[in-house]
């Protein structure tokens, strides 16, 4: 069985993440990690393969040359391979033209099985999946937070807001598995000197069969028209507590008629 997951490279969780005012993109020059619920997605596609006692984990996915340091994470975890798509041409990307992308890549590997995480960390989207489905013509179950394999048919345990469903596809279908699936292991010592020599695969959008004019801001539906700080809550009232803080509150709802 070849499994197919598709990673992303993330700036590095913190309060002072920036849209960078000139490009209206994301500020990504700080530190990057693999985004954490895709790691999430490669611990389940490694248990898939080891219980199927052979196959293979390819990692699929698109962002800079300095990506691969760390989609090696994922490498370091087990994962066979990588591919990433690197072109200048495809900055910008929003969700549809990503989805084109990696959908050309993923058709080249013509996996059995593609997993993705619940949501990238930077986008909180939680919908690239069902675009990429969508462009391969396969079936797509979300939130799986319990996953079964068996005779061509994925059966998925779904969470919902009223508890669970279970669903089955036929196989190839796309999979986007949930937090609490599992508990993505660390790589080893072993595993994280050998991911350097695993084989990495860099791309560009020609050689998956997109054409530039398709990805990028070229490619992209939506468009970012302008930036700007939050609205003004209005007034606000500073009640310094010297002991009497309660009762400055309640007066202040009184006097508003709200209590």
């Amino acid at each position: 069985m070849k499994i197919a997951v598709c990673v992303k490279e993330v700036p590095d969780p913190s309060p002072n993440r920036r849209i960078d005012p000139d490009t209206k993109r994301m500020d990504r020059s700080g530190d990057r990690s693999l985004n954490q619920y895709d790691l999430n997605a490669i611990e389940q596609g490694l248990r898939l393969k080891e219980a199927n006692g052979d196959g293979e984990v390819v990692l699929v996915s698109m962002g800079s040359a300095k990506a691969l340091d760390s989609i090696r994470k994922g490498l370091g975890m087990g994962a066979d391979r990588a591919v990433l798509v690197a072109d200048d041409a495809a900055a910008g990307s929003d969700m549809v033209a990503t989805a084109k992308v990696l959908a050309a890549a993923l058709s080249a590997e013509s996996p059995d099985l593609v997993l993705f995480g619940q949501q990238a960390t930077d986008g909180d989207g939680a919908v690239l999946w069902a675009a990429v489905a969508d462009k391969l013509r396969m079936p797509v179950i979300s939130q799986i937070a319990e996953l079964d394999i068996a005779g061509g048919t994925a059966t998925a345990k779904r969470q919902t807001e009223f508890g669970y469903d279970t669903i089955a596809a036929p196989l190839p279908a796309v999979l986007a598995v949930a937090d609490s699936i599992n508990e993505p292991r660390y790589p080893s010592l072993k595993g994280i000197m050998g991911a350097k020599k695993k084989p990495q695969d860099v791309k560009s959008l020609a050689d998956v069969g997109v054409d530039a004019s398709s990805a990028g801001e070229a490619g992209s539906r939506t468009t970012v028209s302008a930036l700007s700080p939050p609205a003004s809550r209005g007034e606000t009232i500073k009640i310094e507590d010297e002991g009497d803080g309660a009762q400055k509150i309640l007066d202040f709802l009184v006097e508003r008629k709200l209590v």
